[in-house]
């Protein structure tokens, strides 16, 4: 049985909160266009952002070693099968609130176990006391 070391566990929390942060900003990003003529709501690109973040490899166990394309977040994408109004908007009020809840959920879910994870390291450093 392979066990997964902290570096990788604390890379992949980081990455999971980045990635709800992102979702959240695109929410918000199509709420505050909810009025515009014409604007098609958007959301984060998953296939494409576990692409780039394969393709970096053991990069993201440093900051150092990101490349600048790693650091822009997530990659977005026009979201289908939404309906468009009169005026060609897509935006969906209820449809984004609730994403924006979601990835609240998540972030919160990675940021405890996070915070669990350092407790632990906190209190090997000192220990057991």
């Amino acid at each position: 049985m392979s066990e997964i070391s902290d570096a990788a566990l604390v890379a992949a929390l980081r990455h999971q909160m980045t990635v709800a942060a992102a979702r959240q900003v695109v929410s918000a990003s199509n709420l505050a266009n909810a009025s515009t003529p014409g604007f098609k709501a958007r959301e984060v690109d998953f296939a494409r952002t576990l692409e780039a973040q394969l393709a970096s490899g053991l990069r993201t166990t440093d900051p150092r070693h990101q490349s600048a394309q790693g650091a822009a977040g997530p990659a977005t994408k026009e979201t289908e099968g939404l309906q468009a109004r009169r005026d060609g908007n897509t935006v969906q009020v209820d449809r984004e609130l609730l994403e924006m809840t979601r990835a609240g959920g998540d972030f919160a879910r990675a940021q405890t176990a996070l915070a669990a994870k350092f407790r632990l390291i906190r209190y090997a450093i000192n220990d057991g006391k």
